[in-house]
């Protein structure tokens, strides 16, 4: 009874340290595109989407024009704070908090999909608003 109990004590401690590496594989491209927003550098920021946004948008140039209108908290955030990562019917979405150069806190979450050896960016939501600024 010991040993059942100390290999789902490891069982359970893998599981969560194999979903901490993946949570950081995807922040790291988030995190990435985001510099490359912040630089105005379209064409590398359009390199961490996925294929159906590459095919949705055509090109970098539209793309960023996209971003630019209804994503505009990206571009030159304050602060990006990288919250859960969760499962939703299939799908990873990493939840992100940013707080926008003027203080506005903007709550976004990032549907994540494999591509070849890394993980894209498939979808962006905005959710509500956390209440106040700081």
């Amino acid at each position: 009874m010991r040993r059942f109990f100390g290999i789902l004590v490891l069982l359970v401690a893998w599981g969560f340290s194999a979903a901490a590496a993946e949570q950081g594989r995807i922040t790291a491209v988030i995190a990435a595109q985001i510099e490359a927003f912040r630089t105005k550098d379209y064409p590398d920021a359009f390199e961490y989407a996925s294929p159906a946004i590459k095919n949705l948008f055509g090109t970098a140039e539209i793309f960023g024009d996209m971003v630019e209108r209804g994503y505009p908290m990206v571009l030159s955030p304050a602060e990006v704070r990288y919250l859960d990562l969760r499962e939703i019917a299939g799908a990873l979405w990493q939840r992100v908090l940013i707080r926008d150069k003027d203080g506005r806190l903007h709550l976004l979450d990032y549907q994540m999909i494999e591509g070849g050896s890394d993980w894209k960016i498939n979808a962006v939501q905005i959710l509500r608003a956390p209440e106040g600024n700081a």
